[in-house]
């Protein structure tokens, strides 16, 4: 009998331990939103923004609205260099990305994330492969990676891409995978409105299968080539890839497919086609 009101004694003191720790984080990032609303932008953020295309064709009320949400995410997460030094260009850049994606999305703050470590060129992973029963280790070359609550991000990539407008962008790739795992489950469905869910499962699961089909026959892309042999590794990266074009290149996306571009706009709450007309792509 002592011994369990000893354990329940344990246990309530370790329940109460996690809910003053939860309560203490909650006020602190309170505390820290209601400091940033009215801080401007550090001289060196305003200066790596003014370089990316996608900033200066915001208009005026988005850029105010993304400057307190870049501050609180550049203060709530750890930027950590790993053979190179964190420089004020990179947090820019970065959050600027990761906030434009969630800056119509009620209450989204990357709340999960905790990490974001930046690696000055790729990254090599090693991968182990079964083939019938032969295993076979191979090395890739990563922009970028999610695991967990750490993003990798390779700076050359990312700068490159920020800057001239590739048509791919790591940091939104990366986050959407982040996005993406808030429901637990990366699949390619990130948590949406009940409204939204059935038309958006539909819709990419359709696109996703077709783009399958054309991948492992190697033929007759047609419209898919936009989207490529990576996106058909899984849903996971479907959304990924597909949220990279919905940001990279809008209005090709929305000529070849005008329901997945309609879908992204809802969930993300902006109409980049029309932000972003201007910009060539």
């Amino acid at each position: 009998m002592i011994y369990y009101l000893a354990l329940m004694q344990v246990i309530l003191g370790l329940v109460a331990i996690v809910l003053i720790w939860q309560t203490w984080g909650y006020f602190k990032r309170m505390w820290i939103w209601k400091k940033v609303q009215h801080m401007p932008l550090p001289q060196g953020y305003e200066e790596a923004l003014q370089k990316i295309p996608h900033y200066q064709a915001l208009p005026e009320d988005l850029k105010e609205k993304l400057r307190p949400r870049m501050l609180f995410f550049i203060e709530t997460k750890e930027f950590i260099g790993v053979k190179t030094e964190v420089t004020d260009e990179m947090r820019a850049v970065i959050a600027f990305y990761a906030c434009l994606m969630v800056v119509n999305i009620p209450d989204e703050c990357y709340d999960e994330l905790v990490t974001i470590l930046i690696y000055p060129y790729e990254v090599i992973a090693k991968e182990i492969r079964d083939n019938g029963g032969i295993y076979s280790e191979e090395r890739l070359l990563l922009e970028g990676q999610s695991i967990a609550d750490t993003v990798v991000i390779a700076w050359r990539d990312a700068k490159k891409q920020a800057y001239h407008l590739y048509p791919h962008n790591v940091v939104v790739h990366e986050l959407a995978h982040v996005l993406d795992f808030e429901d637990g489950l990366p699949d390619g469905v990130p948590p949406l409105q009940r409204s939204l869910h059935h038309r958006w499962t539909r819709v990419l699961h359709r696109r996703y299968k077709e783009l399958k089909e054309r991948a492992q026959k190697g033929r007759n892309w047609g419209e898919y080539k936009l989207l490529g042999a990576y996106a058909a590794t899984n849903e996971a990266e479907f959304f990924a890839v597909a949220s990279e074009l919905f940001f990279q290149k809008p209005l090709t996306l929305k000529r070849h497919f005008p329901e997945l571009y309609g879908i992204l706009q809802q969930f993300y709450g902006l109409d980049t086609a029309e932000i972003f007309k201007n910009i060539k792509e």
